[in-house]
């Protein structure tokens, strides 16, 4: 509002300077006068000549004055060569209007100087000059809201996004550059929002998930401490910090995915797929490659926890893997994975990436994992130019991978 303010008065100031410049200017040349003014001086040259036809002649002089001052209310006076008066008629003058030089043989005579009295039009020209100078001030206060009241929109909610108050949202309608800028920032305020909400439940599953593991693990080592079963426990407790490491390793990845920090090298598909298989601990023989070209740009760490993720939630989910696929579709690489399971349910194949949301485990119908591996997958997929997809084999079991660009 401070903006608008000084600039509805700068732009009023401007017109006003502008205004009274052009008006000085006008008038030093002789443009502004009156109608009457015109008027008379158009009338120069006829007084003269009718002073003339009568100078000589008192008495018709002295008529032909009061007639002029009776008739159209002028103050008249006469005066001599050296401008001395002679004789005065009508009321007495305050300025002089017109000057008209009397000559008689070519010779001059006098003078007749007209005052017509004060002008009746003034009020006129004032009238006009108030009224462009409102409608200029107006337009200027016009333009002045529609600069400013963007910018006090954009610096509220700037202010409000800064405090925390993530859901506020720019309503700008200006120019294309200003509903740009307000678009931009409306769209990093979701962006901002949307990372925010899912970090605090990406951490607050995390942290609840973490807590089984934790307390399992103290659970073994009392049991070890015992010295009972040993080798069980430890095997147990192994278990445990490899599902811990699995859980940290996703938020990681989360976090990698958030800001954007992706490696990309030159990855062989049949490698980072072998690679994937033998650290799920998986026979190598689950591999098949049907793609010509191999080599892509691509992070391995993310690729590696992508396709991790699939194998697991194979494992889990769709009772175990039968085949890990590379192969070419559409100009992209794609890496599948294929379980042996029931399939996906009608309509819930294209739920299956959604964050948070958990499957059904093959064993007494427990919830399992944190529901963040395939959303993670698809973040992964989108981020090396492709997509992530779930679907039904037509011999049963369910593929689920994703593709990426070449």
């Amino acid at each position: 509002m401070r903006l608008q303010r000084r600039l509805f008065l700068w732009f009023g100031a401007s017109i006003f300077i502008t205004g009274v410049v052009v008006a000085v200017a006008l008038s030093g040349l002789g443009q502004v006068e009156g109608p009457g003014r015109t008027r008379l001086r158009g009338a120069v040259q006829l007084l003269s000549w009718q002073a003339a036809q009568v100078w000589n002649s008192p008495e018709e002089r002295a008529a032909w004055a009061a007639h002029l001052a009776e008739g159209l209310g002028w103050a008249v006076q006469l005066e001599d060569v050296a401008h001395h008066r002679l004789a005065s008629y009508g009321p007495p003058p305050t300025r002089t209007e017109v000057l008209a030089p009397v000559e008689v043989e070519g010779a001059r005579v006098g003078y007749v100087r007209v005052d017509a009295g004060p002008s009746r039009d003034w009020w006129k020209l004032v009238l006009v000059l108030f009224l462009l100078f409102g409608m200029l001030w107006a337009a200027a206060g016009r333009v002045a809201r529609g600069i400013a009241w963007p910018l006090a929109e954009l610096t509220r909610v700037a202010g409000a996004l800064g405090e925390g108050k993530l859901s506020t949202r720019a309503q700008v309608h200006g120019t294309a550059e200003v509903r740009e800028l307000a678009s931009v920032m409306n769209e990093m305020a979701s962006r901002i929002e949307r990372q925010l909400r899912d970090q605090r439940e990406l951490l607050a599953g995390v942290s609840h998930e973490l807590r089984t593991p934790l307390a399992r693990v103290r659970l073994l080592l009392e049991l070890g401490r015992s010295g009972a079963e040993t080798d069980r426990t430890l095997n147990e407790v192994e278990g445990e910090v490899v599902e811990m490491d699995r859980l940290v390793g996703q938020l990681l990845a989360s976090a990698r995915m958030d800001f954007a920090a992706l490696s990309r090298v030159t990855l062989d598909a049949r490698d980072v797929a072998a690679r994937a298989l033998e650290r799920a601990g998986l026979a190598p023989t689950l591999l098949q490659v049907d793609a010509v070209r191999r080599t892509f740009q691509g992070d391995p760490t993310l690729l590696g926890r992508a396709l991790a993720n699939l194998l697991e939630n194979a494992r889990r989910h769709g009772g175990g893997v039968t085949a890990l696929r590379v192969a070419e579709e559409g100009g992209a690489l794609a890496f599948s994975v294929e379980d042996a399971g029931p399939g996906f349910a009608s309509g819930e194949s294209a739920q299956a990436f959604q964050p948070f949301r958990r499957g059904t485990t093959s064993k007494q119908g427990e919830q399992a994992g944190l529901g963040l591996g395939l959303a993670l997958v698809r973040r992964i997929a989108e981020a090396h130019g492709g997509q992530a997809f779930a679907e039904n084999r037509p011999g049963g079991g369910a593929r689920v991978g994703f593709r990426v660009g070449l």
